[in-house]
């Protein structure tokens, strides 16, 4: 038997992603961000959702560019303190000990301690209601060398330790149960 609920936001897991803008040391600020994702692959697009009161959103209307970094179960206190603290009252990279590093496409910093950094540059704001969608484009992505195999080059990011955000908890990803295709891979 299924309750019919009030129409609400239940699409999770999502990732609990921390977001720079920033084009200037001074100015540079993180935001956690879980409403975030995949919206194009070639081009390769992808947004954000913000609230307009948010110290971070006239950052990223002037800027028009952000930096979605991932985040991992060692990040998970900074993800959490970032979403929670805002950046008008506290400089966000010292108080949690981030460092931030240099971009190769955009102003915004990256989070060097993040295994994944994806430099965005903004197509469109969407005012929705609650929050306004900023539709960018992916210029770059920065990935961690450590996650790299030496023998294949591949990129190992479930290694990384990332984790998801669910209905207000975060939590550690769990065990691969399978892969794109393997439903229909030809048994050998």
């Amino acid at each position: 038997m299924k309750q019919d609920w009030k129409p609400g936001t239940m699409i999770y897991p999502l990732p609990a992603a921390l977001v720079t803008c920033g084009s200037n040391p001074e100015e540079y600020n993180i935001l956690t961000v879980a409403w975030t994702g995949t919206i194009c692959s070639e081009p390769a697009m992808c947004y954000i959702s913000v609230r307009p009161e948010r110290h971070s959103y006239p950052i990223l209307k002037r800027n028009m560019e952000f930096v979605i970094n991932l985040t991992t179960k060692d990040m998970a206190f900074a993800t959490d303190w970032c979403g929670v603290r805002s950046g008008r009252d506290y400089n966000k990279f010292s108080e949690m000990n981030l460092t931030p590093g240099q971009a190769k496409c955009v102003k915004a910093p990256i989070i060097e301690e993040s295994p994944l950094c994806i430099e965005c540059r903004v197509k469109e704001v969407i005012s929705l209601g609650s929050h306004d969608m900023f539709i960018a484009e992916v210029l770059n992505v920065k990935a961690d060398e450590k996650y790299l195999d030496s023998e294949t080059g591949r990129f190992d990011l479930a290694a990384s330790g990332l984790m998801a955000y669910v209905h207000g908890g975060y939590y550690e990803l769990g065990k691969k149960i399978g892969k794109f295709g393997w439903s229909v891979e030809k048994k050998k």
